[in-house]
Order: structure tokens, then C-alpha cells, then sequence
């Protein structure tokens, strides 16, 4: 599938990499829940030995043609605000090119050009010198708050502030500004909507549920939001709640306003520190290439286990679920003897001891055996098996 098509079918990669080490994320799987820039987060990870799932759980639509937006284009040009505060580059990108659709680019910068503009954090603050426009400050958290404290703070009363609104919309945020006797305009030049195949987004809840990601990443707070409401519909948010919160599945926010929503369900999730994509790439696959599931050392080689693969000796294991799960139990107590009984338990489907020894046997035929030496699942009679260590 196309890294932008949303099946939650696994993407693998496209082909070898120089910039990149093709064995980081060997074995490793990847849930991304982004609309826009997914194929940057996927191309990376797939080059690095990772298979992506893909389900955009919202889409980024822009409303160039909007009349609303069209008409507060007119009339910030009519009448410039005191105060502009730029929430994201790519709304005050996509404001500047909907204008100039409608012919009226140069004469909202020109208008802008006297009124203070507060950014929402350097990528904003880009932008806002890339118009051609100067910023009078920066909001070191990339926050709405922060730009509404500031206002505050120089006083509001009887300013009009015009206020590029984000995706998210996050007008509540904008409520003290008004109390405080502020006249605030706002003009959206996207929004967000539910994702083209809901389907995948189901798929995508599922496979948390079951634990059979390594990592999922979220690069909006309204993309985290929407995945947990995903859950809760389809009566899986527990086991998605827990499989996050949990050593196995590694969650990944870009940064705080991100993870917000996520904390606010309990849970603590990985976040660079510089809240960027680049920086969210190199810090996800720097922490799962140091933090497998689990990692031992064998006479064969190492052994790395994902969620659902196992690299030894650099080289992707063929197995099935149930082998790979067998695998799994005995890398979590290496060199320690596991029952027959703790193995069935890794079989759901399994109701007996057989199932157990055609798994061992199926697990065996897809390791390869040291030169001189004993199978690297090793029987302990009338106990049951135990994985071979260096």
C-alpha cells in the first residue's frame, strides 16, 4: 500500500538506504496515527528496519474557498487588528495562499504589516517572517495559553486581537481574552475531520489492544483524542489504555500539546525534546533500538524479540504467531526452564500439551541449530523447555 492510504495494512521498506541504518528497527512495527506528514514518519522507519501500520485517525482539511474565511480575509484587510497571533505555519501559509486565490495576498500583508504578531512557537514564528511579516514575540511553550497570558499581561482591554486558529480550534483558550474586554476575531483556514477509512483506525485500536505494536506515534493532540475515542467506541479503550501504559507498547507524542490528552487518561508517553518530527523520529528509534521486548544472547547469536517478529543474529525470523509467542515466553526467562502449562497459556486457541510440542517443534525448524551444539530450545525432561545461552 501507498504510505498515505490508510488500510492499516503493513507498510515495509521501500528499498536500501545509505543516510539511514536499514537494521535499527529490525523486526520492529509501528503504528502511525498522522495525516499530514506521514510519509516523512514513515519512509524513516521503514529504512530503519521497521514495519509501519498507517491509519490516520483525523484528516487535515484545508477550506480555501471557505466564505467565512474569505470574508475575515476582507476584513482584516478593512480593518487590521492590534494584535495577530499565529498559531501554526501551516495556517498562516495556507491563509496567505487562500488569499491569493482570491487575489487579496499582497493586501493582507500589507495590512498586517502594523499590527504586533505574537507566534506560537519558532515553526509559526518561520513562518510569520517567511510572509514577510516581523514578530514581536514567541511563545516559549508553543501554547495558545502562553500567547493569552501575554496579552493579559500587557493588557487586553479594548484591543482587537485577530487570531489564526489551529485545527484543533482551542477557542476555549481564548475566553479570558474576551472577559478581559479584548475584541476577538478568529479565522480558521483548516479543520479537522474524521479519517477517510474508519476501518483502519479500528485495526489500528486493535492491534494495541493486543499488544502486537512495538510503538504508536501521535502528532496532534485532536489525532490522540480521536484514536481514544476510537477505543471507547468499539469497547477496547482498557486494553488500549494498558497496552500504552505498559513496557510494550512504546507511546509517542511530538511534543506536550500532544501528549496532553494522553496524560490526561493517566498515561506517560514518550516526548523528544525538541517538539519536532525529525527530533520524535530519531528519539522513538533511539529508545526501541535500546528497549526491545527483549534481547538474549544465544549460540547463535543475539536474539531480539519485537511484538510481532524476532531477529537472530541480525536475521528476521520466519514464524508464525504461535511459535513467535513461544519464543517470546522463553526470551523473557532466558536459560530458565517454562512448563508445558505457562506455554499453552501463550496459545489461546490451544486446549492441550500437543499444541504445545508442535509449536517447540515448528519454533525449532525455523532456528537454526549452533555448529556442534544442541537445539537452542532445549527440553528438560517431565519440566518442559528452556532457551540456550551463550
Amino acid at each position: 500500500m501507498s504510505a498515505t492510504s490508510g488500510t492499516a495494512e503493513l507498510v515495509t521498506a521501500p528499498g536500501p538506504c545509505t543516510e539511514l541504518d536499514p537494521t535499527q528497527l529490525l523486526g520492529a512495527t509501528i503504528g502511525v496515527t498522522s495525516h499530514r506528514r506521514s510519509d516523512e514518519l514513515i519512509a524513516t522507519f521503514t529504512r530503519r528496519g521497521a514495519g509501519v501500520l498507517h491509519a490516520p485517525t483525523m484528516r487535515i482539511v484545508p477550506i480555501a474557498e471557505d466564505a467565512a474565511l474569505v470574508a475575515g480575509t476582507r476584513a482584516a484587510i478593512a480593518d487590521p487588528p492590534d494584535v495577530l497571533v499565529v498559531t501554526t505555519a501551516i495556517g498562516l501559509r495556507g491563509w496567505i495562499s487562500a488569499a491569493e486565490a482570491h487575489g487579496l495576498d499582497e493586501a493582507l500583508v500589507a495590512a498586517l504589516a502594523g499590527t504586533q504578531v505574537l507566534a506560537r512557537g519558532p515553526k509559526a514564528r518561520g513562518a510569520v517572517r517567511a510572509a514577510g511579516l516581523s514578530e514581536a514575540w514567541t511563545a516559549a511553550s508553543e501554547q495558545t495559553a502562553e500567547a493569552v497570558e501575554h496579552l493579559l499581561a500587557q493588557g487586553a482591554a479594548g484591543r482587537s486581537v485577530l487570531v489564526q486558529l489551529h485545527g484543533a480550534a482551542g477557542l476555549e483558550d481564548l475566553e479570558p481574552l474576551r472577559r478581559a474586554g479584548a475584541d476577538v476575531r478568529t479565522v480558521a483556514v483548516y479543520r479537522w475531520e474524521p479519517p477517510e477509512e474508519p476501518g483502519a483506525v479500528d485495526r489500528l485500536v486493535d492491534a494495541l489492544a493486543s499488544r502486537s505494536l512495538d510503538a504508536v506515534t501521535f502528532t496532534s493532540a485532536p489525532g490522540a483524542v480521536a484514536l481514544l475515542e476510537a477505543a471507547e467506541r468499539r469497547g477496547r479503550l482498557p486494553g488500549v489504555l494498558a497496552a500504552m501504559g505498559s513496557a510494550d507498547v512504546v507511546c509517542c507524542a511530538v511534543g506536550d500539546v500532544t501528549a496532553a490528552p494522553l496524560r490526561q487518561r493517566g498515561l506517560d508517553p514518550l516526548v523528544p525534546e525538541r517538539w519536532r518530527l525529525g527530533a520524535l523520529m530519531r528519539c522513538l528509534s533511539a529508545h526501541l533500538a535500546e528497549h526491545p521486548r527483549a534481547r538474549v544472547a544465544t549460540p547463535a547469536g543475539e536474539l531480539v524479540v519485537r511484538a510481532r517478529a524476532a531477529v537472530l543474529d541480525g536475521r528476521v525470523l520466519d514464524l508464525a504467531p504461535g511459535p513467535l509467542s513461544l519464543l517470546a515466553r522463553l526470551a523473557a526467562a532466558p536459560g530458565r526452564v517454562v512448563s508445558r502449562g505457562e506455554l499453552l497459556a501463550e496459545l489461546p486457541a490451544a486446549t492441550d500439551g500437543h499444541a504445545v510440542e508442535v509449536a517447540v517443534a515448528r519454533l525449532r525448524a525455523a532456528l537454526p541449530r549452533p555448529a556442534g551444539g544442541e537445539a537452542l530450545v532445549r527440553t528438560v525432561v517431565k519440566r518442559g523447555y528452556a532457551l540456550g545461552l551463550a
